[in-house]
């Protein structure tokens, strides 16, 4: 199932007549409905998105197959995934999140610093939470070229100028 990406999530019923919560992650956002129809994470769901409006952090929308408030209530937490081949192919220095995820980070001396386990943004840039060996602490590694020169999709591996003390 690693040729899909997920692009939006479902916050549940907006109103009384069907209507979801959409949460879209694509960098359009709006564009979440040129990837229709999407499926559930599990495949066994697929749903054409029609886009009815802007709401707070989000959209309502209607959903192929959900016609009540109960069943768009039911979806809360739905994460939709679209195949990989109908979104957009990225310029050499943009990555999918999905692509990062997993990917062993090494300085540029060789060592192993560890694995990405996630990637978040809080407005100003990507960190990487990179899981450290042998610990359970995570460390947050700004997602610059300054600090992540390569990214070696081929290789499985980030290497890293990871900022003095970080490690």
């Amino acid at each position: 199932m690693d040729n899909r990406i997920c692009v939006g999530a479902l916050g549940g019923a907006f109103g009384v007549t069907g209507e979801v919560r959409l949460k879209s992650f694509t960098a359009d956002p709006e564009a979440i409905v040129d990837y229709s129809p999407l499926t559930s994470e599990d495949g066994t769901r697929e749903f054409t998105i029609t886009m009815a409006r802007p709401i707070k952090n989000g959209f309502a929308a209607r959903l192929s197959g959900v016609e009540t408030k109960e069943e768009a209530d039911a979806l809360r937490g739905v994460r939709l995934f679209a195949p990989r081949d109908r979104l957009p192919s990225l310029p050499d220095d943009e990555f999918y999140h999905a692509d990062l995820i997993g990917l062993e980070v090494v300085d540029t001396g060789g060592r192993i610093l560890g694995r990405v386990t996630a990637v978040h943004n809080h407005g100003a840039t990507d960190l990487l939470e990179v899981r450290v060996p042998s610990q359970s602490a995570t460390v947050l590694l700004p997602f610059t070229r300054a600090a992540v020169p390569t990214v070696d999709l081929t290789a499985g591996r980030i290497v890293s100028d990871p900022p003095d003390g970080l490690f």
